[in-house]
């Protein structure tokens, strides 16, 4: 069985080489090269993260006021998911 002929297309570049687009006219802005947190976004965020955890043992070995309860287990999640929308927060 031969072989399909390839086609030959002919054209080239659409654009001269080495344009750029015209929308790039304004200089660019360095972003600043480092952003620092106050101390008070890691030790907060640790602190959250810390009592969420802390809470959600205590509830599981029952040591906290009451039965077991679903409600601590809620706050001790919560509690987690402040200290981690916190560390978005960290720079």
């Amino acid at each position: 069985m031969a072989k399909p002929t390839k086609r030959r297309v002919q054209g080239g570049r659409v654009t001269p080489r080495g344009t750029r687009p015209e929308n790039e006219a304004a200089p660019r802005v360095p972003v600043s090269a480092e952003k620092i947190s106050p101390i008070w976004v890691p030790v907060l965020m640790i602190t959250l993260l810390a009592l969420g955890a802390i809470v959600i043992v205590l509830n599981y070995v029952a040591l906290l006021p009451g039965d077991t309860s679903n409600w601590y287990l809620m706050a001790g999640l919560g509690l987690l998911l402040a200290g981690m929308l916190v560390a978005t927060q960290w720079h």
